[in-house]
């Protein structure tokens, strides 16, 4: 795990690029396999990441979805603020809870819920979205909920 920085915080073992597989699964469609490569890029003069994800379908890699935003460490809690290319903003309120009990299990879980929706005329509606990211070693977890 990256040593926390000054100005990124817990946020600072998002750094890179992080390529895995998922599951999706919507009231209105049929549950699907996704590919994910999400990127957090460090301008390091800044106290931000920047955010790109992109997903494709797993079986045949049509892109699915994308969003890019920008995340923060600001009065010891995380913001985050996403847009996606459907008409979606989001602003997100988070908090970080760091685990350094032994190497097997340090890490750090971040946790996100909207403070702010706003959507184009449009774009499909969504009220609230929560956000999970969890660090373990190399490995990061990523949950979305709408």
């Amino acid at each position: 795990m990256t040593p926390l920085d000054d100005r990124l915080g817990p946020l600072a073992v998002l750094a890179g690029t992080w390529v895995g597989r998922g599951h999706g699964v919507y009231p209105t469609i049929e549950p699907f396999d996704f590919t994910e490569e999400v990127t957090f890029t460090d301008p390091i003069v800044k106290p931000f990441l920047a955010y790109v994800q992109r997903t494709r379908a797993a079986d045949d890699g049509r892109p699915l979805h994308s969003e890019a935003g920008f995340m923060r460490w600001s009065s010891g809690a995380p913001e985050w603020v996403i847009a996606a290319p459907g008409g979606r903003t989001e602003v997100h309120l988070g908090e970080a809870v760091v685990f350094a009990h032994s190497a097997l299990d340090a890490g750090v879980d971040i946790t996100f819920r909207t403070l702010t929706v706003a959507l184009s005329p449009t774009a499909k509606r969504v009220d609230s979205v929560g956000r999970l990211l969890r660090v373990r070693g190399d490995v990061l977890t990523y949950e979305l909920h709408m």
